[in-house]
């Protein structure tokens, strides 16, 4: 009898400690320092020392906090999440081929809106050899930037390529995209569609766009700057015939090596309202069916060769 007893009771303790194991490894909220170590729980007082460390023992939904600064690792996503490095420097670098951060949550991987909010961080490709992208969006619901500086990746800064179908949503804000060789590409895959907003965002010294919006894509811009960017400030382009847009209010393309707002082929859509388009080679260039839409309110002077005129005007009703 007391042997069976102790039995019990020994089972009972084993399956508490597991109970408490898997309901610690998925905390709803984690952290990471630059002095953790990823055989920790990542709790606050044992962090973890990596992103890639922290998530696995995050639930879906949950938040990884950075406790201190710190070069956290690149990290692949493939469930909802929260990163965060508010108040101190958080960091990803990516060197050597790598992409900083790559999200792709699949249809039917989660109940949960499919959903990664990325806040206060430094995405870096700095290295003898650099990173690729800095963020790339390959599946789910939506993406948050919010205070995200990428700098110094061969491709993209962010490539936003959503598949799986339904829309997909970009949300950049109070960010700043330099020295990529293409700021920011939305580019969704076929069957799908995608929205973007960018606010308070530069977008400077990329390759060949700061901003470029391809078929069923449409991105809005807010109170954001284009700058310096070797080609096109801003690029509409349209590949199939279906539309491409981009909207701009109360922004800037300036001194851009080659356009300053393009809009390419059939299909694709630049609007601009209050936007001031100067020192670029040829200020607004729309070409072979591409429309670039003015609302009559915009500042478009001072550009090298042409200042270039919009193919519509609008009128405010």
């Amino acid at each position: 009898m007391h042997a069976h007893m102790r039995a019990a009771r020994a089972a009972s303790v084993v399956l508490a400690l597991l109970l408490s194991s898997v309901a610690y490894g998925q905390a709803t909220r984690t952290w990471v320092s630059g002095v953790g170590d990823d055989a920790n729980p990542c709790s606050r007082t044992a962090p973890c020392k990596t992103f890639a460390g922290a998530i696995s023992k995050t639930a879906a939904g949950g938040i990884i906090d950075a406790l201190d600064p710190g070069g956290f690792g690149a990290l692949t996503i493939t469930k909802p999440i929260t990163i965060e490095g508010q108040g101190t420097l958080a960091s990803v670098l990516a060197s050597s081929g790598v992409q900083g951060i790559v999200i792709n949550i699949v249809v039917g991987s989660t109940t949960l809106p499919r959903v990664v909010v990325l806040r206060d961080l430094l995405i870096n490709g700095t290295g003898p050899t650099l990173g690729t992208n800095g963020i790339n969006f390959i599946a789910g619901d939506a993406l948050v930037l919010d205070r995200v500086d990428i700098e110094n990746f061969t491709n993209n800064g962010i490539l936003f390529q959503p598949g799986g179908g339904g829309t997909a949503h970009l949300d950049v804000r109070d960010s700043h995209v330099a020295g990529t060789g293409g700021g920011i590409l939305v580019v969704p895959q076929f069957g799908t569609s995608a929205r973007a907003d960018i606010a308070n965002t530069r977008l400077s010294r990329n390759g060949t766009f700061g901003l470029r919006t391809e078929d069923n894509g449409h991105t809005s811009v807010f109170h954001s700057t284009a700058e310096l960017n070797t080609n096109n400030g801003f690029f509409a382009f349209s590949n199939t015939g279906a539309a491409a847009v981009i909207d701009i209010q109360d922004s800037a393309s300036v001194n851009n090596g080659n356009n300053g707002i393009k809009a390419q082929n059939t299909g694709a859509t630049v609007r601009l309202s209050n936007v001031e388009v100067t020192g670029n080679n040829v200020g607004l260039a729309p070409t072979t069916g591409g429309d670039v839409q003015s609302w009559q309110n915009n500042h478009v002077a001072g550009n090298t060769t042409a200042d270039g005129t919009p193919t519509t005007l609008l009128n405010a009703k």
